[in-house]
């Protein structure tokens, strides 16, 4: 999952909204001695971003998906897939939030911009250009997202060929579209679950 995704199921708590969006950037393990001082929701956040990613990575229906975009884009696959994903959430938002994308979208760069003491150092240039050119809306069409995948192929050299991952995209949007609304409602769940209990 990308950054929609992991924020939309992260609830309405800021701390855990926070900590799911940030996850990439918090390395190592979660131990109760190195978490003791921080905000228990940021934590439960981040460990949600974990659970989220293992729940995905494991599923059948997404390495199903993600086998058949290895067929064009090898070892980078995975990565497609979590654009793939947002892709469809974006597109198909009104049915899972109330409000249009563009206003949960405002909603949450203000958020995040208002919580800026959770965000790594590291982090601070990407969420700055995220705001600036408002990825999570520009995931709601196929231009958007072969904007996103000509940005991370800049990168590095290994990234290179995400220059072409609109193309598998394109002619195979029907399949990847099922398997995002087979999926998603069950990782919807869980995440729910997941925060539940935590």
């Amino acid at each position: 999952m990308n950054f929609l995704a992991h924020i939309l199921l992260s609830g309405n708590k800021e701390g855990v909204i926070m900590g799911n969006y940030v996850g990439d950037f918090i390395k190592g393990r979660l131990t109760d001695e190195k978490t003791v001082t921080w905000d228990p929701d940021f934590v439960t956040g981040l460990k949600l971003h974990r659970f989220i990613d293992f729940f995905t990575d494991q599923h059948e229906i997404v390495r199903e998906a993600t086998h058949r975009a290895a067929l064009s884009q090898g070892k980078l696959a995975g990565i497609v897939m979590d654009i793939y994903f947002d892709y469809f959430l974006a597109k198909h938002f009104d049915q899972f939030r109330p409000e249009p994308l563009f206003t949960y979208a405002r909603d949450m760069y203000a958020l995040i911009q208002d919580n800026g003491r959770f965000i790594p150092a590291d982090m601070t240039r990407m969420v700055d250009a995220m705001r600036r050119e408002d990825w999570l809306t520009s995931y709601a069409t196929l231009e958007g997202v072969d904007l996103t995948f000509y940005r991370m192929s800049r990168r590095a050299t290994y990234l290179a060929p995400l220059r072409n991952a609109m193309l598998e995209l394109r002619e195979n949007e029907e399949f990847y579209r099922d398997k995002f609304f087979s999926f998603f409602p069950e990782l919807q769940k869980a995440s729910e679950e997941f925060i539940l209990t935590h």
